[in-house]
């Protein structure tokens, strides 16, 4: 006997006392992105913020371009280039109080380059010289991530510790829309929702997981709509309107701050160059898709609006592109030189007690390289000899 046969234990609608735990309809998303620039609302924004976003554009697209031009050039093994995503990664990282904590994925560069991290830094680990190239504790930005969402959890588990310290810190997420197609995603929206953890999720969505376009990783409505299931609001936002990012991820700071609990905040963009340099975008996406999304780029977006309001003149321009370039050259001169690596330091801060493998593969690699220094050093004095000799 099946449990719908037996009299009384099955119930096809649930008790009258059942109600939703959470009303639904004060988290769903908009229907259309959340956009100032162009509206009503950009006359309310601030100007000297105006100012402050585009000279960071500028910049943040300046550096695309020259870490771009460094991969060509070898200097560095791989490049994720954001170039015509600038406006969400420089929202995020401008948004953040210095106690916050930032969370990126491999393609935030400029979220981190913004926050206060030296560029060349910031390529410490695309180019292959460490395991990352800053003190997280000390500029409070995990990372850069390679892995896809692994870093989600580990912001809940970081804002969901200082609420229990009592520390006012707001963790900020970053992910693409192809890492909300992996497990971490989903466990880090439960737990947060469920510890109302202060901790934003910022996905950028871009169009693309590499190849795999967005209906082929969801059929939901919008990747927003999928806060509802975890009981926490959803945002959707135009990703290419640097003034709606900076406002809409400011007021999901301030909310998880002041013990709100988290928000997801789908942040609709294009992803304009290659996934990196290592990949063929024409064999899955049309050059008039491009072009239509050029259009719509975050710095003529915001070159309009401050054209309107009389906020942008020829000086604003020039300093803006000096700035940018001066950072370009630096960083050019200081990635053409190469480093000094210490080999043996590819066990440093792997494990805090190194496991016997590693233990064992780094007398290997010690035994070698003594070997190899005196191997060296017979040649020199052999070559040494004879020059005496002659």
């Amino acid at each position: 006997m099946t449990v719908m046969e037996q009299r009384g234990a099955y119930r096809p609608t649930p008790p009258p006392a059942w109600q939703p735990r959470t009303d639904p309809a004060p988290l769903l998303p908009d229907a259309e992105p959340y956009r100032v620039l162009g509206t009503e609302a950009a006359g309310k924004a601030d100007p000297g913020l105006l100012r402050r976003l585009y000279a960071e554009l500028v910049r943040g697209r300046r550096y695309n371009t020259q870490a771009t031009a460094l991969t060509k050039q070898g200097r560095l093994a791989v490049y994720p280039s954001s170039t015509g995503q600038e406006a969400c990664e420089i929202a995020a990282a401008l948004v953040l109080e210095e106690r916050d904590w930032l969370f990126p994925s491999y393609r935030d560069t400029l979220a981190v380059l913004t926050r206060g991290l030296d560029p060349v830094s910031a390529l410490t680990l695309l180019r292959g010289d460490w395991h990352t190239g800053y003190d997280p504790r000390e500029h409070r930005i995990a990372p850069l991530c390679t892995p896809l969402a692994t870093q989600l959890p580990h912001a809940v588990g970081l804002a969901h510790a200082a609420r229990l310290k009592g520390d006012d810190v707001v963790a900020l997420a970053m992910v693409g829309d192809g890492g909300t197609s992996e497990g971490d995603f989903h466990e880090a929206l439960n737990f947060a929702a469920v510890w109302r953890a202060p901790v934003v999720f910022l996905v950028q969505n871009n169009g693309f997981a590499i190849s795999v376009p967005l209906d082929r990783q969801t059929a939901a409505p919008s990747l927003a709509h999928k806060a509802v299931g975890y009981g926490m609001p959803g945002r959707l936002v135009d990703g290419n309107d640097v003034a709606a990012m900076h406002e809409v991820l400011g007021e999901a700071v301030a909310r998880a701050r002041e013990g709100g609990g988290p928000t997801l905040v789908e942040a609709i963009t294009y992803r304009m160059e290659a996934h990196t340099n290592a990949d063929d975008a024409t064999r899955y996406r049309h050059d008039d898709e491009v072009a239509a999304w050029r259009d719509h780029d975050p710095i003529l977006l915001l070159e309009r609006e401050l054209v309107e309001r009389g906020l942008l003149d020829e000086d604003t321009r020039r300093r803006a592109s000096e700035d940018a370039e001066a950072m370009a050259a630096d960083l050019r001169e200081r990635m053409n030189k190469d480093p000094l690596l210490a080999p043996m330091d590819l066990f440093t801060h792997v494990y805090a007690e190194q496991t016997s493998q590693l233990r064992e593969q780094a007398a290997q690699l010690r035994a070698e390289l003594e070997a190899a220094a005196e191997e060296t050093e017979a040649a020199a004095s052999a070559e040494s000899a004879k020059g005496e000799t002659r």
